[in-house]
């Protein structure tokens, strides 16, 4: 095949396909004893897709509207330091204790990071402070 997306088929003209060619020279070969040549174009061809785009692809693309995520607030970032303070702890000692980085411990704080229930609950079960729910 010329280049993996081209394929010639050479053969009499009208009767269906003939042979599928696999080189330039049985092309050049076809065309000087003025044999019928058809060249297609396939797409993506060679490409190992299973799977086409997701049909939300399109919604995503005509959305006029900036969509960002949300960050953990401003109460809950003081209610933790207020808890880890309260414990005594500083903020990569509470981070070892929930096995998290410290600089993840200090984007909660700041308000900063992106909600993680997960961390949300290791970070509730070390302090012993509820972050979540109406009993703040």
């Amino acid at each position: 095949m010329a280049d993996g997306d081209e394929v010639t088929y050479i053969g009499r003209g009208g009767r269906g396909r003939g042979g599928q060619s696999r080189s330039k020279q049985a092309v050049t070969a076809a065309m000087q004893s003025g044999g019928s040549v058809e060249t297609t174009k396939k797409y993506a061809a060679g490409g190992n897709r299973q799977s086409q785009a997701n049909v939300n692809t399109l919604k995503l693309d005509q959305e006029t509207e900036e969509l960002k995520h949300s960050h953990v607030s401003l109460d809950m970032g003081k209610l933790i330091q207020q808890g880890r303070q309260a414990k005594g702890m500083t903020q990569k000692e509470l981070a070892t204790k929930i096995n998290e980085k410290p600089q993840v411990v200090n984007e909660y704080e700041s308000g900063k990071a992106i909600p993680n229930q997960q961390i949300i609950g290791k970070i509730e079960r070390a302090l012993g402070v509820k972050l979540r729910g109406k009993k703040k």
